[in-house]
């Protein structure tokens, strides 16, 4: 069976089974504050399992994107050393929301491996929990285990630990044992020799878990105790590349065809054959797994960054251009041309890859061009870390500050320093790293208690839409510390006008008044898990009274004027630029707006102005707002509304129209677009390849905008002496100041001809070297062409030149090519220790360098210890 098939098997068996299957949710989670990426099938699913939300149908089925390279489930380092982890891959799951629970989930996975699948049952382990006798006490799994009788011997029936065989979604949440199913694809020789059951759990590259059972029947608490759910849950997850292992009979992930055309297309533009050299090979599958990873994270909407997931992201496509440049010898961008081939084979099972194709070459490629550059530069910066080291061992503060501020890999840089016969102090490097490690821990660290609830099994309603004040009761809150905010307090109220932060618009602030008068503000409020969280930083004393909870409206009422200026500027884009522009995120704020695009290039004078014109056109059209809730998804789309790649709809959408603007959008707008004043651009820029950020304001901020320019503009007027023609004033200033420099730059060049008469006097002969060091009273660009003058004059010439300007020193250092290559002298080499004397560095070509620092009174010793190279 080739993969398409496999996955859709699957996805029909369960659908048979009464399951609905349901498109893969994107990766990058955007409400779910514990996870940054999806790395697991039932992380979609959560609000589910702890009840925030119910399911239309009780029996889901999927096959799931997930991704694991941050946080506890990280297999980055492992990715292309061995054949069957992965950074991206997919999960093939079944789930049951308190409908069926081990009897159906253990016969139904049977029945697929073996009598669909046809999977031989002789190679096939089952695992079930064996019991803790740790501060939970729990009992061995003997339901499963019983059940499991019905289906395969005891002795492949093995008993796991609870490192093993007990599942838990975090430190708190559900929870609940598992059974594992592995298999064993070992010839019939290798099995002979060693029994496969002591090989389970064992990390044999052969010897693999292909599907997870989980029992969720507990809830972790805060304290780190167990209770029983109201309701038990099935939660399964089966790798897809592995299970496509075992049926095409291959030994490894990466001989499948999930793979294998990703392969064959890296062989033929690098001209290196696979399975030939160990380290080849790796190479090879780290590549093919990363691109998988960055492409699927680009077309769910998350770009490469500095920060958060885009520094993952960034990194994984880093660690595959790293093991190109250093074994497959690609000085130049090569991965991008990868996602062709990888369109093409799984963009029908996710079509986002298809719809987003060019834009993913385009970041990517990029992003190599970038990172190859930073390559250069870190060679360059190692060389002269080499150079100046005593020993053979170079300082490990040294390495980590070449990984942490231009992003060198440490372990590229011990690969050059091994073959340079150098080595570095790894216990230093280690100290720093974690220290760093230590203050991000500590930056991120989140603490919460457990949910006190109040009123139990009430569905909380927004009413945001349509009210800013409201009386609400607490349902249920906790505690969190971070190191961040320190001690705050998360209230859920039954209902509220507070609008929770997303979908690009930020949270709404305000307060909650008691009955007593005493007020607690609100200073922030956001979604986890489908509930919306207000954060504030004092309890009330009596939770149990109605409180009057309201929004502050001006500070809404400011953001609602972003919001929806956004939306006439997607437009106005889409009309000006092209319908190929599409939304790549958003921030709408009180203040600003800032708006990300699909564009090839950057935006000309003539093309912002006339998008601000058309979006203060439909500002001065007065369009009202016209709303759709729950409008079904399907005819919301029918009737035009443009939905974002990366986003998480359900059946039902709200649907936001401002004349022909119309998009599916949760935030909250202005009643008419009047309401919005005016639109004013402030930047245009780029964010990434093809990808463009507008920043803009509206209403107030424009205003203020407008004003602080008029205050400018006389303030300049005044400067002028209140010229009439304050442009044209400015404009004789600057012709006349461009006279005057170039007079000052003629003066200069007279006065350096000058003064190379008198340094010919100067000049002496050292072993035939002919050689000067002297200070002189010129800038950098008059001293660099003095030195060329008399070195088309001099043969072996060798000069060292300082200069003080603006309190700094400058030393400049000529050789001739001649000398380059008989002498060994090296212009670079000789500023960066010379440049030790102004307490600075520098650097250049071996004929001319130059280094500049702060101590102008080292120079005389600079100078002085210039003769020593020929001396």
């Amino acid at each position: 069976m080739n993969s398409q098939d496999i996955r859709a098997t699957f996805l029909k068996f369960f659908e048979d089974k009464k399951h609905s299957i349901v498109p893969s949710a994107p990766m990058v989670l955007k409400d779910d504050p514990t996870l940054m990426f999806v790395n697991a099938g039932m992380a979609p699913f959560k609000e589910y399992f702890l009840g925030n939300s119910e399911p239309k149908n009780n029996r889901i089925t999927d096959s799931q994107k997930c991704l694991r390279v941050s946080g506890k489930h990280n297999d980055l380092e492992e990715v292309g050393y061995d054949t069957y982890h992965h950074t991206l891959f997919e999960m093939l799951g079944n789930w049951s929301f308190g409908d069926y629970f081990k009897k159906e989930a253990i016969a139904w996975a049977w029945e697929l491996l073996t009598e669909v699948y046809k999977i031989d049952k002789d190679i096939l382990y089952v695992t079930v929990f064996e019991g803790s006798d740790d501060d939970d006490n729990l009992k061995m799994d003997t339901e499963a285990y019983d059940i499991w009788k019905q289906y395969i011997s005891e002795d492949r029936i093995l008993k796991g630990n609870k490192k093993d065989n007990f599942w838990e979604m975090g430190e708190q949440g559900p929870c609940g044992p598992c059974s594992e199913i592995h298999v064993d694809i070992r010839s019939a020789e290798e099995k002979a020799k060693v029994d496969g059951k002591t090989l389970v759990n064992e990390d044999h590259p052969h010897v693999v878990e292909i599907w997870n059972l989980v029992f969720m029947q507990y809830n972790r608490k805060a304290n780190g105790t167990l209770e029983g759910l109201p309701n038990k849950h099935i939660d399964t997850g089966m790798g897809f590349e592995r299970l496509c292992m075992v049926l095409q009979n291959v030994r490894s992930n990466y001989d499948t065809d999930v793979f294998t055309p990703i392969i064959r297309e890296i062989e033929a533009i690098t001209g290196k054959d696979y399975d030939v050299d160990e380290k080849v090979d790796i190479a090879i599958r780290v590549i093919s797994d990363h691109v998988r990873a960055v492409a699927f994270s680009i077309a769910d909407g998350q770009l490469p960054s500095n920060t958060g997931a885009g520094y993952v992201i960034r990194r994984i496509l880093r660690r595959a251009v790293r093991y190109g440049f250093t074994f497959l010898d690609k000085k130049e961008p090569f991965i991008y041309r990868l996602v062709n081939v990888l369109t093409e084979k799984m963009g029908a099972a996710f079509p986002e890859l298809k719809a987003q194709k060019q834009l993913i070459e385009n970041v990517i490629k990029e992003e190599e061009a970038s990172f190859l550059r930073t390559l250069d530069q870190g060679l360059a910066i190692l060389d002269r870390i080499v150079d100046n080291a005593t020993d053979k061992q170079v300082s490990g503060s040294k390495v980590f500050e070449l990984k942490d501020t231009y992003g060198f890999p440490e372990d590229l840089t011990d690969l050059i320093l091994r073959e340079k016969g150098f080595s570095y102090n790894k216990g230093e490097f280690n100290k720093r790293l974690k220290e760093q490690q230590g203050r991000g821990r500590e930056a991120s660290e989140l603490k919460s208690d457990d949910w006190t609830d109040l009123i139990e099994d009430e569905d909380q309603e927004f009413i945001g839409y349509d009210q800013l004040e409201a009386k609400v009761k607490i349902t249920k809150y906790r505690k969190v510390v971070s190191k961040k905010d320190g001690e705050m307090y998360q209230l859920v109220f039954n209902l509220t006008p507070f609008y929770a932060e997303g979908g690009g618009q930020v949270g709404d602030k305000g307060y909650i008044q008691a009955g007593n008068g005493d007020v607690f503000y609100i200073v922030d409020t956001k979604k986890e898990n489908n509930i919306i969280i207000h954060l504030t930083k004092e309890l009330p004393r009596d939770v149990n009274q109605v409180f009057i909870a309201k929004v502050d409206a001006k500070q809404r009422y400011r953001t609602e004027c972003n919001h929806t200026a956004t939306h006439l500027l997607h437009q106005a884009l889409r009309e000006v630029l092209g319908e190929h522009v599409e939304q790549k995120g958003s921030a709408v704020h009180s203040k600003y707006l800032r708006f990300d695009f699909s564009h090839f290039s950057k935006l000309t004078v003539e093309e912002l102005r006339d998008v601000e014109n058309f979006v203060n056109s439909r500002i001065e059209s007065k369009l009202p707002l016209q709303e759709g809730r729950n409008v079904p998804m399907e005819k919301a789309i029918e009737e035009g509304a443009m939905a974002l790649f990366g986003e998480k709809y359900g059946d039902a959408v709200r649907t936001v129209r401002f004349g022909q603007s119309i998009e599916l959008c949760g935030g909250t707008h202005v009643d008419n677009t009047a309401d919005i004043w005016h639109f004013k651009i402030v930047s245009e820029g780029a964010v990434a390849s093809g990808i463009r950020r507008i920043e803009a304001i509206t209403n107030d901020a424009v205003k203020s905008y407008y004003h602080e320019n008029n205050r400018s503009f006389f303030e300049m007027k005044d400067m002028l002496n209140n010229a009439q023609e304050p442009v044209k004033a400015l404009q004789n200033l600057q012709d006349e100041n461009t006279g005057l420099k170039k007079q000052i730059e003629q003066l200069l060049k007279d006065k350096a001809k000058n003064i190379k008469g008198e340094l010919k006097n100067e000049i002496t002969e050292i072993n035939g070297v002919n050689f000067l060091a002297k200070q002189l009273d010129l800038d950098p660009s008059g001293i660099k062409d003095l030195c060329f003058e008399l070195g088309s004059q001099f043969d072996n010439l060798y000069l060292l030149f300082g200069a003080e300007n603006d309190g700094k020193a400058i030393l400049s250092c000529y050789v001739s090519k001649s000398l380059v290559e008989t002498k060994s002298l090296n212009a670079g080499t000789i500023v960066r220790e010379l440049g030790k004397h102004i307490h600075g560095g520098g650097g250049g070509q071996p004929f001319f360098a130059t280094a500049g620092g702060k101590h102008p009174e080292g120079i005389v010793n600079a100078l002085e210890a210039a003769k020593g190279y020929i001396s």
